[in-house]
């Protein structure tokens, strides 16, 4: 888009007229800068801008607020000269200009005020730098001193001073690099690259808080392998996450291979991306591998195995987690739960499916089966396309019993109906180990088709159950009356 276009666009919104008045009543020096403009450039909508001033950005951000009347939400920093003017559905962001820099050892930046040129240099990239004036003197005026607009229409990440001065002073603009180039597949100069290789180590600075805010953006991008590659050929990923730069080779032993299961992950990545954007199931592709290193044997006659890496790799989720000060919460278990469970569905493939084996993986599942299926079928990397249409027939089989099933059982929602504190009115007993043994025994024979799980059949499997464990009903129970009581509610 032309910068005339651009300036007429400017010109019709409202709040950027607004935001102009207001910096001249004050004599403030105001540019429209960054990310806002970038993507005008690029045609992307947005309703978040960014604003500069020479000067204290805070009366114009209280005055802008103050003008737009009450339906406004508005915060400031002082201390860090920030503000925001939340409007309907627009974000306002106000800086002042500064200059900022990192000691060597510190993840805070060291700010004092700067001029426009002292805060377009301390912009990530070139293309974030772009600024727009805002005063009736220079309204719509284009400011690009590091030719910002070629590198957008070139579809280039680069740095607007030397990389190594951008990456040292705020190591989190490497991460950006690299998010930007995968949200806008666009290509890192070379430069810019051999700096993002000298300069990793500098991330050890970054809180593990930031560096996955980056992460995830990347993850979540339409095609996440791009930005994964960028991240393992600068060697950042080996900061990040080494587990998953330890499943990159093949080794061959008399004439048998494995995959590379670091391309194989960022293959069923992508296939995952392309079903769903909830990050966590992508989590789970990215860990679903993530123990084959540390089970790997070659077996002569066989070839290599990974026995057990889900089990393992499962286990070793909460740690990831931990580390990189991910959520320890039911995000997480859904990754646990995937990685533990993504090599289910294909065992039932490889063999006569039956209900039993069926049920149980849907109860084990949960409501996460989708999810579960999902990534099974991402897992298909095989470049055989007579493999990978058998392999995914074998899933549509599975699924039609899976559907059966449901039909029949409600699985779904699955609880045996014969509840625990059912079971302690039956025998007259209080909570104990016994009650657990029951009910994991009443489960078990529900899973496997041996009852249906109807509160008769439950209630009848309960005595027999308590007869072997030396507990017989209480006197005063009545089967038939607790029964109709039940099965009324």
């Amino acid at each position: 888009m032309e910068t005339g276009r651009i300036k007429e666009i400017i010109s019709n919104n409202k709040l950027f007229v607004l935001v102009g008045q207001q910096a001249d009543n004050l004599n403030l020096e105001t540019y429209l800068i960054g990310g806002f403009v970038r993507d005008l450039v690029l045609k992307r909508q947005s309703k978040d801008a960014d604003f500069v001033t020479i000067g204290d950005c805070i009366p114009l951000a209280e005055s802008v607020a103050k003008a737009l009347g009450p339906d406004v939400d508005f915060g400031y920093f002082k201390n860090f000269g920030t503000a925001q003017v939340k409007h309907k559905d627009w974000i306002l962001e106000f800086v002042s200009a500064r200059k900022e820099s990192y000691r060597t050892d510190s993840r805070n930046p060291e700010v004092e005020p700067g001029n426009l040129t002292d805060d377009q240099n301390r912009r990530d990239l070139t293309i974030n730098a772009l600024a727009i004036g805002l005063n009736k003197t220079n309204f719509g005026k284009w400011l690009d001193p590091f030719n910002g607009m070629e590198d957008l229409r070139n579809m280039v990440i680069k740095t607007p001073l030397k990389p190594e001065m951008t990456f040292s002073d705020d190591p989190l603009r490497m991460m950006r690099a690299i998010r930007f180039a995968a949200q806008l597949q666009f290509d890192i100069e070379a430069d810019t690259f051999e700096g993002l290789k000298q300069m990793k180590d500098r991330l050890s600075i970054i809180s593990k808080e930031r560096i996955m805010d980056e992460l995830n953006k990347i993850i979540l991008c339409p095609k996440p392998s791009y930005g994964f590659k960028l991240l393992y050929y600068s060697g950042l990923l080996g900061i990040i996450l080494p587990e998953m730069v330890a499943l990159a080779g093949v080794e061959n032993r008399d004439g048998k291979a494995h995959k590379d299961n670091f391309f194989h992950t960022l293959e069923v990545l992508d296939n995952v991306a392309e079903k769903t954007e909830n990050l966590w199931v992508r989590w789970a592709a990215i860990l679903h591998d993530i123990a084959k290193p540390l089970t790997k044997r070659f077996v002569p006659g066989e070839g290599w195995t990974f026995h057990g890496h889900e089990e393992k790799g499962a286990r070793m989720v909460p740690k990831i987690f931990s580390r990189l000060k991910l959520p320890l919460n039911e995000n997480m278990r859904l990754v646990e739960k995937l990685v533990r469970l993504h090599l289910r569905p294909i065992s039932l493939t490889n063999h006569a499916v039956t209900d039993s084996a069926v049920r149980r993986l849907m109860f084990e599942a949960g409501q996460e089966l989708e999810d579960l299926m999902i990534l099974c079928r991402a897992d298909v990397t095989t470049k055989n396309p007579n493999k990978a249409k058998k392999y995914l027939a074998n899933f549509d089989k599975v699924e039609e019993k899976m559907a059966l099933v449901e039909e029949s059982d409600r699985l779904r929602t699955f609880q045996p109906l014969l509840t625990g504190e059912m079971i302690m009115e039956v025998f007259g007993l209080k909570p104990g180990k016994e009650i657990g043994l029951i009910k994991e025994e009443i489960r078990e024979a529900i899973l496997d088709g041996k009852i249906k799980n109807s509160l008769q059949e439950c209630l009848f499997l309960a005595i027999q159950i308590g007869s072997r464990l030396g507990k017989e009903p209480a006197n005063e129970f009545d089967g038939a009356a607790f029964l109709d009581r039940n099965i009324k509610e």
